[in-house]
């Protein structure tokens, strides 16, 4: 048992500067996810019964390329940011929690770079 005083044992155990900037990243990417989500949403309606070339040069459309780019971009950043989260607050091994960590960016960014090349590869003809 300890002999310290609850201020004593709390030093040192403050903000690390970090909750703010991580909060302000989850909510900014959230904002621009509704508005690329909802646009893609519509786009997808509005080719219904479309065929494949039609989506084809949908996709390849340079708008369409850029706006595409930044749903897939923000969609894995949001989802990195949020099992972050998640992780580091249920995960409490420490060893299990930077592992976890590892992985999930990792996932993350391999997930995020197929989809973009997938993009940039319909997008420029490949």
């Amino acid at each position: 048992m300890s002999q310290r005083a609850p201020l004593a044992h709390a030093r040192g155990l403050g903000s690390a500067k970090e909750g703010a900037h991580h909060w302000w990243h989850q909510r900014l990417s959230a904002v621009a996810l509704v508005f690329l989500s909802i646009w893609f949403v519509v786009s997808l309606i509005s080719l219904t019964g479309a065929g494949y070339d039609q989506v084809y040069l949908w996709m390849a459309h340079p708008v369409v390329a850029g706006l595409l780019l930044l749903l897939v971009v923000f969609t894995f950043y949001h989802l990195k940011l949020g099992l972050q989260v998640v992780i580091e607050d249920y995960i409490h091994t420490e060893w299990l929690k930077v592992t976890s960590l590892v992985v999930m960016s990792g996932a993350c960014l391999v997930l995020g770079l197929a989809c973009a090349l997938s993009v940039v590869s319909i997008a420029f003809g490949g």
